[in-house]
């Protein structure tokens, strides 16, 4: 196997379980946290509704998104209906969103707008930031490949 398809396989992995997770909370399950308002904060820092109308396009987003790193990164071949120019592109945006988002993690770990005193705060250091780190690399490296 080679490193594309493996850089493939782990950013297609993170955004399933992403997605994954969604589809958790979409059956109304709150966890991490005790209510819906709580699980906005503890996941995005801000109160964002966990329903269905913002629930499940983020899980097919995620579920394409996972597809075309796949699909750019050689390991699903057999898939002839994304073309290149989408798979490719799609790659460009999970690697330049992924980065994106690291690089807010950095900040909120910097204590700018985040309180060091929240769940959040602790769950962008020792897992969001670092996820997306891996995630953005990973899809870059794909995105990359020849």
């Amino acid at each position: 196997m080679q490193i594309h398809q493996m850089a493939a396989i782990v950013a297609a992995t993170i955004l399933g379980i992403d997605a994954i997770m969604h589809v958790y909370w979409l059956t109304g399950r709150t966890w991490p946290a005790a209510d819906t308002r709580a699980l906005s904060r503890v996941v995005l820092n801000a109160d964002v509704p966990f329903t269905p109308h913002v629930l499940v396009p983020l899980i097919v987003i995620l579920a394409a998104a996972a597809t075309t790193v796949l699909v750019k990164g050689d390991v699903l071949s057999s898939v002839t209906w994304v073309p290149a120019w989408a798979a490719t592109t799609a790659t460009i945006a999970v690697a330049g969103g992924a980065f994106v988002r690291a690089a807010a993690g950095v900040v909120w770990a910097m204590g700018i707008g985040a309180d060091r005193g929240t769940i959040f705060f602790r769950l962008n250091i020792s897992a969001y930031t670092p996820i997306c780190v891996i995630l953005a690399t990973a899809a870059a490296v794909v995105a990359v490949r020849a």
